[in-house]
Parts: C-alpha cells; structure tokens; sequence
C-alpha cells in the first residue's frame, strides 16, 4: 500500500525564518510548465514583471498588467507544491493609494499568491504597513528597480556613491520597519548589499548585489540562456537556446525529408 506524503507550501514565516540559517533560493517562472520544474529546488517563485519583457517582449516592464500578472499568477500556483508563490505588483496598480494597493494585492492572493511584491523606497512604506495590517505579506524592492527605470534614465547600477547609499540603507530600513518580511536588494554596489545583509533583521534577496545577501534570485529565462542578452551579474547555467534550435533543426528536416511522423507515431484502425 503506497502512503501518500504531503508536500507543505514554503510559509511567508519560513522564508523570513531562514536569515543566518541557510541561503534562500528563488527564480522567476510565469507559467506552469516551467513553475511545476522548478518547484522543488527554490524556497519561492517569483511570478515577476519582467514576464513583460521575456514572454511579451517589451523593452520594460511597466505595460505588465494586474489581469495579465494573476493569471500567470494562477499558472504558477498549479504548477507548484512546494515553493512559495509571490506575484509582483505592476506598475500602476498600488502607486496611487494604500485602497487601490489592497485591491490589487487582494486580486493577487486571490489567484493563488502567498505574497506580493512592490518596489520603491521610503515613500512606499505606508503602503506596505497598510498590506501587511490586513494580512498580505509584502516582499519590498530597492535599488535598481524597474519600474523607476525611465525616473532612473535606464537600468543603471545603484548605490555606487554615498548619497546613493545613503538613500537606499534608509530606503531599506524604513521598508523593514513597516513590516516588509523580506527585500529584493537589485542591481547596486556589492559592499552596499552585504551592508544592507548585516543591518536589516529581515532577509535580504540579491539580484545583483552580494553574495553576503540571505538570498539570490534570478530571472530564470537569463540563467538557461533563452535572453539574447543576459545582464552583467545573470550566471548562465546553460544554452537552452542552442539546444532548441538544434530540436527544431532536426525536426524540420524530418518532416521536409519525410521521415517523420514513422508508425509508431501513427494511429491504427480499430478492430470491431
């Protein structure tokens, strides 16, 4: 008799737990194919807005909608078992005020989300404290961030001078202080992330940071190799692109040769 073992989904609480423990592991997926895959190696998925540049190919992020984010939201949900699921808030739908950031985080969580994600510094810390009052885990964003970039002139490095620094630290910590349970620390100076590490309580997850950071992400289709372009701290961990071509090489030349479908891709006529 087989026994069936339950898989628990990776909890907010845990994820927040793991600092000084042990590394947090994360990758973007937007779709279930890919989500159900990776599943049992990350600690939480993040369904990001960078899908409006790698599934949509937008030059950014910032046309990603909140319809479009929970449905890629759900995809992933029924792909995993494990992970965790945090969905990315876009552009434009929590910006405007602390009721219009619930309703599009509740619309997340409703999909299937655990948590949200949100960018920016200081100015969003009322935000967050009014999402995590009413029961939805906020993961915060600093540094480089996306959907800042025409703010930013492009996706440019931060922290790289003291005021920078300066700025982000204070960005971090009032972020912390309003009850972010983590933060995605992108795209900044190396010695500023593994400062931010040692002065927030709460994980920090780089993306272009430190190695000191609690945590790594990437954007999954840079680390296969499927990105024409992959960003200066995306270690590609193999050509996915190579060996697509090749499949769909092989299997154009087949079909043209007629060599495929052979038999035993074939259906045969049922006997009365």
């Amino acid at each position: 008799m087989s026994v069936h073992t339950e898989v628990k989904r990776v909890s907010v609480p845990q994820l927040r737990a793991l600092k000084g423990q042990r590394k947090i592991v994360s990758l973007t997926a937007h779709n279930f194919t890919t989500a159900r895959i990776i599943d049992e190696y990350v600690d939480f998925v993040l369904i990001g807005d960078s899908t409006a540049m790698v599934a949509y190919g937008h030059p950014n992020t910032l046309s990603f909608t909140l319809e479009q984010t929970a449905q890629h939201t759900a995809a992933v949900v029924r792909g995993t078992r494990h992970a965790c699921v945090i969905a990315d808030m876009p552009f434009g739908s929590y910006q405007e005020s602390t009721a219009q950031a619930f309703r599009s985080a509740a619309t997340l969580v409703a999909h299937g989300a655990d948590a949200v994600k949100l960018e920016g510094g200081a100015v969003m810390a009322g935000t967050v404290e009014y999402l995590v009052a009413r029961g939805i885990p906020v993961l915060a964003h600093v540094g480089l961030m996306p959907q800042y970039v025409n703010a930013m002139g492009g996706f440019l490095a931060q922290g790289r001078t003291p005021e920078s620094a300066a700025r982000i630290t204070a960005d971090a910590l009032a972020l912390e202080q309003a009850g972010a349970f983590a933060v995605v620390v992108e795209g900044v100076a190396e010695a500023l992330g593994a400062d931010l590490t040692r002065a927030l309580s709460i994980p920090t997850i780089g993306i272009g940071a430190s190695p000191v950071c609690d945590g790594q992400i990437l954007v999954i289709e840079d680390m296969l190799g499927l990105t024409e372009r992959a960003p200066k701290f995306a270690k590609r961990y193999a050509n996915l692109e190579e060996v697509m071509r090749s499949a769909v090489e092989r299997y154009a030349d087949e079909v043209r040769a007629g060599k495929f479908p052979e038999p035993q891709h074939c259906f045969a006529v049922k006997k009365p």
